[in-house]
């Protein structure tokens, strides 16, 4: 049986929360948000673990998340650089930002020949997420017309922040399980008795908590990879205005493969409560939840054992 591989999106910058947010400790022995993610997806039975982070971290990443990981699952470190382009395609002068979730699985196409999951470094998704999109990825059997992918959905009042507003891609789910498409909302917020995103400017439209979002958990198979360069070259040219910010989005090159009629994506529905630091004030939270989890006997106390001793 091939085991599919879990692809760990690591080179965003963190902005929002001030600092490197992958590996800021959150667990009581300084295990990061990654080491729990990593732990669900080798009991999950995943084979392999992809980091996709700048290549200026990498002994940062070695000596904490690597040296914990290495002897129990295959592990391999991708660099996601600003100068790989197309052909024909030259940096941009004052280019320093990475170009966004889709070059950052483009950067795998070398490494990965198995289904896989992508996910966020710094979102911590459940025990059942990776489980659930495990048992989908091992009985995937290829269409011969169509791309199959799949993405965990969750309920958006599950994925909120107490402490400011968040970016979900709000996605259209059809009567069979498929996703319709996905519209990425980059202000949502818990106000006191509802929830809300940004339209124009001051305007704020209400949406319901149990709206199904993407949160940048996808199940694909190495036929994106294709996808991913030929969308690259044409998002280079059609943001040439705004060539030194625009970032290429996943969800935004999964929606244009569904609206083409190339891919079928499953949403599979997680209950899972979703815990990350997208503000300095998050982290309070997410300690408390890792302690009732580990309360709970999801977790051992000490994750790794005498590795991470």
């Amino acid at each position: 049986m091939i085991k599919p591989t879990l692809v760990v999106m690591a080179a965003g910058l963190g902005s929002r929360f001030g600092g490197l947010k992958q590996i800021t400790p959150v667990g009581p022995n300084e295990e990061v948000i990654m080491d729990y993610s990593i732990y669900d997806a080798i009991r999950a039975d995943f084979g392999k673990v992809v980091f996709v982070i700048k290549e200026k971290m990498l002994e940062v990443f070695k000596n904490s998340i690597g040296k914990r990981i290495e002897g129990l699952v295959e592990t391999v470190y991708v660099f996601q650089k600003l100068d790989m382009l197309p052909k024909g395609y030259s940096l941009p002068n004052g280019r320093s930002k990475p170009w966004g979730t889709a070059h950052a699985v483009m950067c795998c196409k070398d490494y990965v020949n198995t289904p896989f999951l992508v996910v966020n470094a710094d979102d911590f998704y459940g025990v059942t997420t990776y489980k659930i999109i495990y048992d989908y990825l091992i009985g995937l059997k290829e269409e011969k017309d169509f791309y199959q992918y799949s993405m965990v959905g969750f309920k958006l009042g599950n994925t909120l922040s107490e402490n400011g507003h968040v970016a979900r891609g709000i996605c259209q789910v059809d009567d069979l399980g498929f996703l319709r498409g996905i519209e990425e909302r980059t202000e949502i917020k818990k106000f006191q008795h509802d929830v809300k995103y940004r339209e124009a400017e001051e305007n704020w439209a209400s949406i319901s908590e149990n709206t199904i979002i993407s949160m940048n958990a996808w199940g694909l198979t190495p036929s994106i990879f294709n996808e991913l360069e030929k969308k690259f070259s044409s998002f280079l040219l059609e943001k040439q205005d705004e060539i030194l910010k625009a970032e290429y989005f996943l969800p935004a090159v999964i929606d244009s493969l569904i609206r083409e009629n190339k891919a079928k994506v499953k949403v599979l529905k997680s209950e899972e409560q979703w815990y990350g630091v997208t503000y300095k004030e998050d982290k309070d939270i997410i300690e408390n939840a890792i302690l009732k989890f580990i309360n709970n006997g999801i977790y051992p106390e000490n994750l790794w054992g005498k590795q991470n001793e």
